[in-house]
């Protein structure tokens, strides 16, 4: 099975119902393609989602999310990547692009370094997507609030695209 995540913007807001209601409605077209809903990661504010799936290769998903009217354009493949040490539920979400091509252990190398600004900040990773192209990464981590967050990324030398708090919906 391929892991495939995909990026949603949604300007008027969206609501945690809604994206319920979306994955009620995408169930058949889901089982038609073997795609399975992973879960999805909404921003408090509900103008951000990140969603995940698994499916037999990023195409089926691309087909089923298409003819459920899904926008497809930031849908990716990738792999997961989980916390040595399950740290409490996530909440906040850290979005990463990379001009170049990354590896996931250059990455993790920085963040090792910075681990006491994550500590400072009471900041706990939980979980990676990466981009089989090795350009987009999405973290996750429990911490007191998304600013929280922003501050540790920044004093250890991480790259970052934005920062947002979510709560789950299926996850």
């Amino acid at each position: 099975m391929t892991e495939v995540f995909l990026e949603r913007s949604f300007p008027g807001g969206m609501t945690r119902d809604g994206v319920l209601d979306m994955a009620v409605r995408a169930n058949n077209c889901f089982d038609l393609h073997r795609v399975a809903w992973q879960g999805s990661f909404l921003s408090i504010d509900g103008r951000k989602l990140f969603c995940w799936f698994s499916g037999p290769d990023a195409e089926s998903a691309r087909i089923a999310l298409r003819e459920t009217g899904a926008d497809t354009t930031r849908l990716w493949p990738g792999t997961v990547h989980h916390a040595p040490e399950a740290p409490p539920a996530a909440n906040v979400l850290v979005e990463r692009s990379f001009g170049e091509p990354v590896t996931v252990e250059e990455i993790q190398a920085l963040e090792d370094r910075g681990s006491w600004c994550l500590d400072l900040y009471r900041v706990k990773f939980a979980r990676t997507f990466f981009s089989l192209d090795r350009r987009r990464m999405i973290c996750m981590y429990h911490a007191p609030d998304a600013e929280s967050v922003r501050l540790a990324q920044r004093q250890a030398g991480m790259p970052i695209d934005d920062v947002w708090a979510f709560e789950g919906v299926n996850d």
